[in-house]
């Protein structure tokens, strides 16, 4: 989540006047996250989610992505919701971005990440996998190996800017991920991008997941490796062994992996670790100075696509 788009108060006014939710008491920028713009508005009636959706975000998209929290929520997994206007139509326009009101999901996110959130985490994404099942519409993740290069194409003559020698490096692993991606793995609904600022705890119990914007379809598995390396690196930049081996358990408990899946970890967490670190190396070298937004470093994501390259095995996330 972030601002980039500021929306004056008689916008304001005119967009939330097409809605059933009540008299407007404040509206305040949401500055975490990197991709759209965020508010959140409080009426009298309650808080809510104001999404403006940026350029790097494909309206043509926007179907699949709130389509699909309404089909999970349906099937009983805890998500924020689209809100409807008087019209029926949740998908707006405002400040000339495609926009949307989205319900208030209850709790906070981790500051501080327990054994018991990594474990929590593992089976409610099983959970959030099975809940997808008959969704019929469908996206492809642009973000995945065939779009590694691309990205970095746009990023590979500065790259060195940030670290030397960065480029050969990322140009080398990308022909390994390339050479030795599985394709042969359960393809399903994935969310993506499930870092812990989107995933809401309320009295140490899990409340729910929240911006579904990079979901699609992909390897299962994948999603399980990009938690990986999202929950399971301490602030020192080692990596839990004990928080891995509880979110795989947790997982498993609800959806059974095959041997196949979980040989292939370490490969799926050397390529999501590739994923984080192409993004967040464009958004380094590209955000504008006057955006309201915290960057990300990008090097956090080599640390960890060098500790999977010298991972034998699944071993070493906790597996027997």
């Amino acid at each position: 989540m972030a601002v980039y788009t500021e929306v004056s108060d008689d916008d304001l006014d005119a967009f939330i006047a097409q809605y059933d939710i009540g008299t407007l008491e404040s509206c305040k920028g949401i500055a975490e996250g990197v991709e759209n713009s965020n508010f959140l508005l409080t009426t009298d009636r309650g808080p809510y989610i104001l999404t403006l959706y940026e350029k790097r975000v494909n309206p043509d998209d926007l179907p699949f992505f709130l389509g699909l929290t309404e089909h999970l929520s349906a099937n009983g997994f805890p998500c924020p919701l689209p809100v409807k206007a008087r019209d029926g139509v949740a998908l707006r326009e405002l400040c000339g971005r495609p926009a949307a009101i989205i319900s208030f999901l209850k709790g906070m996110w981790p500051r501080k990440i327990s054994l018991s959130h990594c474990a929590q985490l593992g089976t409610a994404l099983a959970k959030m996998h099975q809940a997808a099942d008959g969704f019929t519409l469908t996206r492809a993740n642009a973000l995945s190996v065939s779009g590694w290069r691309p990205l970095f194409d746009l990023a590979r003559d500065r790259a060195d800017e940030v670290l030397p020698g960065l480029a050969a490096e990322i140009a080398a692993e990308l022909d390994y991920l390339e050479a030795h991606w599985p394709t042969d793995l359960p393809h399903g609904v994935i969310h993506a991008d499930v870092f812990p600022d989107n995933v809401f705890f309320l009295h140490d119990t899990l409340s729910g997941v929240i911006d579904f914007y990079f979901a699609c379809n992909d390897l299962l598995a994948y999603d399980l490796a990009i938690c990986l390396n999202a929950w399971c690196f301490e602030g020192d930049k080692t990596f839990n062994a004990t928080k891995a081996r509880l979110m795989i358990n947790g997982y498993l408990k609800q959806r059974p992996m095959s041997d196949a899946e979980l040989e292939a970890l370490p490969l799926l967490c050397r390529g999501s670790a590739m994923r984080f670190l192409l993004t967040r190396l464009y958004d380094w070298l590209n955000t504008p100075s006057t955006a309201m937004v915290t960057r990300k470093d990008p090097l956090e994501y080599l640390h960890k696509l060098r500790f999977h390259r010298a991972t034998p095995g699944p071993g070493a996330y906790g597996l027997g």
